[in-house]
């Protein structure tokens, strides 16, 4: 079945940024450069919000990474699958920096693609998990990037 046929357009273009980061990470190389050359996505063409997240979340990845980092207990950024770090970098950046998105649906659609493309079964309550207390930090103010006091003992 279809990217499209499963989801809506969003979801669709969210599906299509976490192949084009998955592309990107297994190659070594960035997203720009993987847009430059040939890619594969299981449905095209790129949709917009698809590629605007792919660049955004590609650009601060390592911002993003720290911040799982932070709230991951169990899990070290390099032992993560592939997708689930990248779903949950997706989400991260959509909560963060994308203003029309509300968390709560970042979260949701993070937590349907990891049922969807997840590693096994736990991989999408890892992320709805992972994802909820970072909610919870921002709803309480702090500031994920900052390197306050607050952010760095936030989800422990």
């Amino acid at each position: 079945m279809s990217a499209s046929k499963m989801f809506g357009p969003r979801t669709t273009a969210r599906s299509q940024a976490l192949q084009l980061l998955f592309q990107a990470e297994a190659l070594g190389r960035t997203v720009d450069d993987v847009l430059a050359g040939d890619y594969a996505l299981d449905e095209g063409p790129l949709d917009e919000y698809g590629e605007e997240l792919a660049r955004g979340v590609d650009g601060m990845r390592h911002e993003l990474d720290a911040v799982i980092a932070r709230f991951s207990h169990a899990w070290s950024i390099g032992r993560m699958p592939a997708v689930d770090r990248n779903l949950m970098r997706i989400a991260l950046y959509e909560m963060t920096c994308v203003d029309d998105v509300e968390t709560a649906v970042a979260i949701d659609e993070a937590v349907e693609l990891a049922k969807a493309y997840g590693s096994d079964d736990d991989t999408s309550r890892f992320i709805n998990g992972l994802l909820g207390r970072v909610a919870a930090d921002i709803a309480a103010g702090a500031d994920l990037f900052g390197t306050d006091d607050e952010v760095q003992e936030g989800g422990e």
